[in-house]
């Protein structure tokens, strides 16, 4: 019955000139080519495709089929039945008005979600491909708006991170890039082949639609993506052999990325196209870190870069790039920035970084990066890996490089275990300045006077929280220490002596009173806690503390206790060595220059 029906509005249509097809007349052919594919009546149906006496009709109706031939590719497994799907859906992509076409070829890969997008860009893509080939005008605008869709639906695939994730790839999002590759292969080929060069061509635009393309998949799904580390398996690493086409892709229209990446943050605009400007600080500057990466790291094309470039150079380069990275709050991201850093500091030899390049801003809030990563990231590896990257970088800075970033720390970090780092770090160029023959005025002196100015003080006077600054106020009294015992009064090479009593009056006494009263106040909630435990322990139920205005979560009393005995013995340390400190200024000051106070 359907096939007569269809067969009867075709017999109609057929004595119909093109433009006296009307809307009824499509609605009907879309109904009644419905009906034959739902009831399998396959052959008639690519038989009536066939018929060269229905080819006006087709062309302008046929079209309306491939959305029920796809959807039957999609959940039909039998091989026979599919045999005549393929047949009719490649009948259509010859036979159809490819502009009509290539809108319901699009719409349809935009329907899907999940698993089920990557398997209807696998089977639409070929036919996208023949589609946009046969049109003769606007054809870049096809091309950009079928890129455009296909990523927006890949980017909502998730992208694979572990090798076994990329192996197995049950999203498809690995095939996919593979697939997407060849389909625009052709369109490139056509840049490169077109000798024209007016900016006005069909050709340059299409190199901007192009260009887009592949500035939008640097940023996804390859700034998160991960690679293979072994080089042998590299060739097998899908999402690699994505990258180095895609960069392959840039020079091979004209936009080799040595020039662009070197170009880019300069008040001149490397390109023209308004989009490209719209879209610079929130996609271009994730495409070029990722750009960076894939290079500079990952060694794709790196080959490409002129190899007379100075390691400080290439690190100022790629110091914007690693601040977009360490930004971002995915860890397969800002992981990326770590290992680019890396990448830049291993060329540099130490203290040769010239401390006129803290003078721009990505030198600053790189180090500050990698604090928030040390503090704040779960994963322990990368806070280690983050720890050892700021060490490093330190260790290149020159002098004056190393006391600007060490002020700058101090101020911004608020953490006390990264205080602590600081501060063991100028112990470290203390030490290196004093057995230095020749001056090093900015860890000796007034400048390191300023310095210890933001290190040997409690930040709330007595009242500071001792237990939560615990390692920045040790670190403080080690380096404290230190001094008294490298420095004597007469010398002074460091001005300690000098500001001692300024010392004295911010550090030492503050600390003095904060200890007797958090030592009294933790003494009486280990008093408390011992009495209350005994009920507590009749009825099995949990407790709570209350030290410093916070209520310690609850816990059984046991584990509470040892919680505040711990408190109490960081406090005993803390005494500990403060009264250590304070006896070696009191023999120091009262020695004579021959008396030598080894160092304990």
């Amino acid at each position: 019955m359907a096939v007569e029906e269809l067969q009867s509005i075709i017999k109609r249509c057929q004595i119909l000139e093109e433009q006296d097809f009307k809307e009824e007349d499509f609605g009907l052919f879309q109904l009644a080519g419905q009906r034959c594919i739902d009831e399998g009546h396959i052959e008639q149906l690519v038989e009536i495709i066939q018929n060269e006496k229905n080819k006006v009709i087709i062309n302008n109706m046929g079209w309306n089929l491939v959305g029920p031939v796809v959807r039957c590719l999609l959940w039909n497994k039998e091989d026979e039945k599919r045999k005549h799907y393929f047949l009719m859906l490649d009948l259509l992509v010859k036979l159809c008005n490819p502009k009509e076409l290539l809108l319901g070829l699009l719409e349809l890969i935009e329907e899907p979600s999940g698993k089920q997008i990557s398997q209807i860009i696998l089977l639409l893509l070929q036919p996208l491909q023949t589609v946009i080939q046969k049109l003769r005008n606007n054809k870049a605008y096809s091309v950009g708006l079928a890129l455009s869709t296909l990523w927006s639906q890949l980017s909502l695939l998730p992208v694979p991170y572990s090798k076994e994730q990329i192996q197995t790839d049950d999203y498809g999002l690995c095939q996919c890039c593979k697939a997407l590759i060849e389909f625009t292969k052709p369109f490139v080929e056509e840049v490169i082949n077109d000798k024209e060069n007016s900016v006005e061509s069909e050709n340059e635009k299409l190199k901007d639609e192009l260009l887009k393309f592949c500035f939008k998949s640097l940023k996804c799904p390859l700034l998160t993506a991960q690679f293979f580390e072994q080089s042998k398996e590299a060739g097998n690493d899908p999402l690699r052999c994505f990258a180095s086409e895609i960069i392959g892709f840039l020079s091979a229209i004209g936009h080799p990325f040595p020039k662009m990446i070197f170009n880019h943050g300069r008040k001149k605009k490397t390109w023209d196209y308004l989009e490209f400007e719209e879209e610079e600080d929130k996609q271009l500057a994730d495409s070029m870190a990722s750009l960076a990466y894939l290079v500079f790291v990952q060694g794709i094309s790196i080959d490409q870069l002129p190899m007379v470039l100075s390691p400080s150079y290439l690190l100022q380069f790629n110091m914007g790039h690693i601040e977009v990275f360490l930004q971002r709050t995915e860890e397969s991201v800002f992981s990326k920035g770590v290992d680019l850093l890396e990448n830049g500091l291993l060329r540099i030899e130490d203290n040769s970084l010239l401390h006129q390049y803290l003078e721009i801003k990505s030198f600053l809030t790189v180090p500050q990066g990698l604090v928030k990563v040390m503090t704040l990231c779960p994963i322990e590896t990368l806070r280690k890996k983050s720890l050892a990257m700021l060490q490093l970088y330190i260790n290149k800075l020159d002098s004056q490089g190393k006391y600007t970033l060490f002020r700058c720390l101090l101020n911004t970090s608020n953490h006390s275990g990264v205080e602590a780092f600081i501060i063991q770090n100028i112990k470290n160029q203390i030490d290196v300045s004093l057995k230095k023959t020749h001056d090093n005025k900015w860890f000796t002196g007034p400048q390191l006077i300023s310095l210890l100015d933001l290190v040997l003080f409690l930040p709330e006077g007595a009242e500071t929280d001792l237990l939560q600054n615990s390692d920045r106020i040790m670190a403080s009294l080690n380096l404290l220490r230190y001094l008294v015992i490298k420095d004597n009064e007469k010398d002074n090479q460091t001005g300690l002596w000098t500001e001692f009593g300024k010392i004295e009056n911010n550090f030492l006494k503050p600390l003095h009173t904060g200890l007797n009263m958090s030592k009294a106040h933790y003494e009486a909630e280990i008093k408390n806690s011992q009495e209350n435990s005994q009920d507590v322990q009749k009825s099995k139920d949990l407790c709570s503390v209350t030290v410093g205005g916070e209520e310690i979560p609850n816990m059984p009393p046991e584990m509470q206790l040892k919680v505040l005995h711990s408190a109490l013995f960081t406090f005993d340390l803390i005494e500990s060595v403060l009264a250590r400190v304070e006896e070696l200024i009191e023999i120091k000051t009262k020695s004579t220059p021959e008396e030598n106070i080894g160092i304990k």
